[in-house]
């Protein structure tokens, strides 16, 4: 499964306690002003709604018209919807890509709900799930969509020699998932997904996959007509089947969206179409351009700006600029990962006693507009969530206790352990958390190795598991593909996740494994209130130091109107937006 870096945790402050994975991908999102409580997280709760029909419910005070900027410094790699797997790239592709499934965001929480299918439903034996389409949907050219288009495009996504960034449980979930490399090498007959009329998408398992009208949310299953699939070219001007289309794109640079006029809002339980576009900027300067922003001169007040809020502009947020300020949850929780392989529980302990989470987290310019300390593997932004007495010592917080963690060391007679790990030495932040890291467990009583390396080589170097290194690996946190805990556990903890190359502690325990997989299987009404107790089981296991659950909280122009934020993804949800004049 690849993994998937959460864009609103790219900075350079982040890279200093380390690179986070997968987000995908729950809350209050619509606080605006206020103190930073305004963003505290909120629990999760099962939500879906079968019933759900468009059109979308009015935004209270949204008027038509005007055209939105949209500003932030990093740059989304890719907008072919197989390739899909950022965030960034995930919530602006709603505005475009339509899929079986979708989120509703409804006071903050996300609501599952139908898209061009209904929810599904499975088999007798959860082996085969059925999902049937919605009349009347058309791409951007008014052609229809055809179920064979949605069959193609799960086809589409097995060729992820071609689609490397892309989401593959299908790969372990699918029938022959591990066997089919997509139409291109394969061609179109795999035996895991069929059509049946005109209307009716059939898709078969390798094993049961309660989670999957979660995973259909994804753009990997928006239709592609095989006819227009110009593989690599396809990302340059995707077809439309959402209430905007491509106009202009410059790859790295720019985007600029108009108007579908195919789209139907009674088809559509989710997006509006309030503005006549959207004009996506990337690559400036995050701080300059949330100051921009706040000050709102020009076609500055007709913008918002996705990137973390800088904690130097916080003194500004007072009188009217605290209405500019968006808050809301993410999906994400931040760690500093322990290769159980190469350490010992007991020192592991001792390491979870000496560390320094409060002078990090000051280090790394973090503050609770866009952090909140962490103690479980699960955020409470995800389904399944229970705030269980904090493991020892794995709180988030508090400034470490070196003299007992030596003495813990010195009981388990590991004296002068040694500890690696690779840091970025390219920059004055970077450095200095790794020199406050470094400092706090040479005090308990270990060898510390600390490996510097360029920013260029860090993910490569952090993501190598056979490397001489037993700490901070990646990934360094995990944002959820969705908001249940069958996107953290049987992704993270099995065995097999070291092969995939994302996972927290490499463990491989068979015993785990089945206990993982059993919860998996379950119904989502079943498994939800069981992952709770595996995620304190895990937690006991000490495979990372947990730090934050990342928060989203950004700025937007005083012509912008009500904001909320989409909790699966951590960004501002684009659909709903508006200009107040």
């Amino acid at each position: 499964m690849a993994r998937r870096f959460n864009v609103a945790i790219a900075a350079t402050a982040a890279l200093a306690l380390g690179v986070a994975g997968c987000s995908s991908p729950s809350s209050n999102n619509d606080a605006e002003g206020g103190s930073s409580d305004a963003g505290k997280i909120e629990s999760q709760v099962n939500a879906t709604d079968p019933n759900a029909k468009g059109p979308a419910k009015e935004v209270e005070g949204a008027r038509p018209g005007g055209v939105l900027n949209v500003v932030a410094q990093t740059t989304p790699n890719t907008f072919d919807p197989t390739d899909i797997y950022y965030v960034d790239s995930n919530e602006i592709g709603k505005l475009m890509f339509r899929t079986p499934t979708q989120f509703d965001i409804r006071d903050g929480k996300a609501v599952l709900v139908p898209d061009l299918t209904d929810l599904g439903t499975p088999s007798a034996d959860k082996l085969t799930w059925t999902f049937k389409m919605q009349p009347n949907i058309k791409y951007e050219d008014g052609t229809p969509v055809k179920v064979e288009d949605l069959a193609y495009a799960i086809k589409r996504s097995f060729a992820h020699d071609v689609y490397v960034n892309g989401p593959t449980y299908q790969q372990q979930y699918f029938k022959d998932g591990d066997k089919y490399k997509g139409p291109y090498k394969d061609g179109d007959t795999y035996s895991g997904v069929e059509t049946q009329g005109t209307d009716t998408l059939v898709i078969h398992l390798a094993r049961q996959f309660s989670d999957l009208p979660f995973y259909m949310t994804f753009p990997m299953f928006t239709p592609i007509p095989k006819a227009k699939d110009n593989r690599q070219d396809y990302k340059n001007k995707p077809l439309s089947t959402g209430p905007y289309k491509f106009k202009t794109y410059q790859a790295g640079t720019s985007l600029v969206l108009e108007k579908n006029t195919n789209w139907d809002p009674a088809t559509d339980a989710v997006r509006h179409q309030y503005l006549d576009g959207y004009n996506f900027q990337w690559g400036g300067d995050a701080v300059k351009s949330q100051q921009a922003v706040l000050n709102s001169n020009g076609q500055d007040a007709n913008s918002i700006n996705y990137d973390d809020l800088d904690a130097s502009l916080i003194p500004q947020l007072t009188g009217d600029k605290r209405e500019q300020l968006v808050q809301g949850q993410s999906s994400c929780n931040i760690v500093w990962q322990l290769d159980t392989r190469k350490i010992p529980l007991e020192v592991r302990k001792a390491i979870a006693k000496a560390y320094p989470n409060d002078q990090i987290y000051k280090a790394g310019g973090f503050n609770d507009y866009v952090a909140e300390p962490s103690s479980t593997v699960m955020p409470p932004s995800v389904q399944g969530y229970e705030k269980y007495s904090p493991v020892p010592d794995l709180t988030g917080t508090g400034a470490g206790d070196p003299a007992a963690a030596k003495a813990m060391l010195e009981a388990a007679g590991k004296s002068g352990f040694e500890l690696s790990y690779y840091f970025d030495n390219t920059k004055p932040i970077t450095q200095q958390v790794s020199q406050i890291r470094s400092d706090a467990l040479t005090k308990a009583g270990f060898k510390v190795k600390a490996i510097g390396v360029s920013t260029a080589d860090l993910r490569t170097k952090k993501g190598d598991y056979d490397a001489p290194v037993n700490m901070g690996q990646s990934p360094g946190g995990w944002c959820s593909d969705w908001p249940t805990g069958g996107s953290w556990f049987p992704v993270l903890f099995q065995t097999h996740s070291i092969a995939d190359g994302q996972s927290w502690g490499m463990l491989s325990d068979k015993a785990l494994d089945a206990e993982i997989t059993a919860v998996a299987d379950l119904p989502a009404e079943e498994s939800t209130s069981k992952w709770a107790a595996l995620d304190k089981k895990v937690m006991e296991l000490y495979v990372a130091i947990p730090q934050y659950y990342d928060k989203m909280a950004v700025v937007k122009g005083t012509n912008v109107g009500t904001t909320t934020g989409d909790p699966t993804m951590g960004m501002p949800n684009f659909a709903n937006m508006f200009l107040k004049s």
